[in-house]
């Protein structure tokens, strides 16, 4: 996975020694076909018991028409996206089946990317989670990725 990286914030909100994960994420900005890519994630893998137990990389897509705002998603869409964002967080939050990697919003893409346990349980979860809610325009893609691969190099990327 190959990312142009041209510019990094870190994020510390609470600037003391004994940070959690909230205090350790970084907002970067990539360029991906001329767009702007802002990613969110914390900058360490979780500790090597979690990994070993979440070997599914789940990545939820939804695609969406920028273009009219350099590739950036509408006010009124990324409402929508919060929605869907608030759910997840919610489900990862209450379940010790998954954890968050990070997300990502720009050229016409915003992506929610965890590792799971399992995939059937995480399908029947979101589900349950998401009934009466309106219908997200999203594809979920499962990967087998027991040495999280992808974001270690999402992480060596922002280095």
């Amino acid at each position: 996975m190959l990312r142009f990286i041209t510019f990094f914030l870190i994020v510390n909100l609470f600037g003391c020694a004994s940070m959690d994960k909230e205090a350790k994420g970084i907002i970067g900005e990539a360029t991906e076909g001329g767009y702007p890519v802002i990613y969110s994630f914390v900058n360490e893998l979780p500790a090597k018991e979690i990994r070993r137990d979440l070997n599914w990389l789940v990545v939820i897509s939804w695609k969406y028409d920028g273009v009219s705002n350099n590739g950036m998603p509408s006010k009124d869409l990324n409402k929508s996206m919060i929605e869907l964002e608030d759910i997840l967080e919610e489900l990862f939050e209450t379940n010790s089946f998954a954890e968050r990697a990070y997300s990502r919003t720009g050229n016409n893409l915003k992506e929610f990317v965890f590792y799971i346990s399992n995939r059937y349980l995480f399908l029947n979860k979101f589900n349950d989670m998401a009934k009466g809610k309106p219908r997200f325009p999203i594809e979920i893609k499962f990967y087998d990725d027991p040495s999280w691969s992808d974001y270690e190099s999402l992480i060596k990327d922002f280095s």
